[in-house]
């Protein structure tokens, strides 16, 4: 007999991939500095590629997970931390997110007129203008917190810096990769944050120029030093910071996680009328597809069955 859809929580044939050292965070000793180096490792590949996208797409959406991955490792409670763009370029739509236990998930949406062999290569030109979304979720029982910033600056590393800056009144430097290599994609970020001074105090010229500091040797950081699989995240990071008394913390791991099963897409189909699930029959079943892990869902409509009044 076979498993209704609402009991089978099957999950689609996904990699099961773990990066154990895919976020290392770090400080400066005695300055309001505090930073993370992201490298995604075979994870940016094992996402990216189960996308038929462009390069430029996949590139942009590699920097987006490396970002997401940064900005939910300071996360200090359980929860979730998405990135959702819609904008009037090419890409109508990009969405990535990740959980506090570091997995990573990501999609993007093409408009259907666009020349997929002839797409532009900055973040801008794929975005056109639109809105910046970042979105914290702290589970079912608690408000999300969600700012919202129009799409400002050429890189999605300016975006970012542009939201942070204007909706948080939050400095912090950013630096996204992405790069396809003979061994498929690879995708990393540097990130550092200015801590705010104890009780709203003005910060100190010291604080200045140490930030100020970082920052500029933050600038010297290269792709390929990003992207090395051989160079460990301590030796970069004391080869960019070690002039500054460098402190690098527990490195955490990072996941292939999207979250989508059987079940659950049983139950957002149970939502609709019957007539509209009438009408989605093709070949006998009803298909829907997970944008995230692009694992098509096959239903026969006596599966979902016929609910009486």
């Amino acid at each position: 007999m076979d498993t209704p859809p609402f009991l089978d929580t099957n999950r689609p044939d996904v990699p099961n991939m773990v990066v154990s050292g895919g976020v290392t965070p770090f400080y400066l000793e005695r300055s309001p500095v505090r930073g993370r180096l992201v490298r995604l490792g075979p994870l940016a590949d094992a996402i990216l590629s189960r996308h038929d996208n462009p390069d430029a797409v996949s590139q942009l959406g590699g920097e987006a997970l490396a970002l997401v991955a940064a900005m939910v490792s300071a996360l200090k409670f359980k929860g979730a931390f998405s990135l959702q763009i819609k904008g009037d370029g090419p890409v109508s739509m990009l969405v990535t997110d990740a959980t506090d236990s570091g997995d990573l998930r990501f999609f993007a949406r093409l408009r259907e007129d666009v020349d997929r062999d002839a797409l532009p290569e900055t973040a801008k030109s794929l975005l056109g203008d639109g809105y910046m979304a970042f979105t914290i979720d702290q589970g079912p029982d608690m408000d999300r917190h969600q700012g919202i910033v129009n799409l400002t600056g050429t890189t999605l590393a300016d975006m970012a810096v542009n939201y942070f800056q204007t909706s948080e009144q939050h400095d912090c430097w950013i630096r996204l990769f992405c790069a396809k290599s003979a061994d498929g994609w690879k995708a990393g970020a540097l990130v550092l944050e200015r801590i705010a001074a104890e009780g709203g105090v003005e910060a100190s010229e010291q604080d200045e120029d140490a930030w100020e500091t970082a920052c500029t040797l933050a600038t010297t950081v290269t792709e390929q030093e990003i992207l090395d699989p051989d160079l460990s995240n301590e030796r970069l990071i004391q080869r960019l910071f070690g002039t500054l008394d460098v402190r690098v913390g527990t490195p955490r791991a990072l996941a292939y996680g999207c979250r989508c099963s059987r079940a659950r897409l049983a139950s957002v189909l149970e939502t609709f009328p019957e007539d509209d699930l009438d009408h989605m029959v093709e070949n006998g079943a009803i298909t829907m597809n997970c944008e995230f892990c692009n694992v098509g869902f096959r239903f026969t409509r006596g599966e979902l069955g016929e609910r009486t009044a």
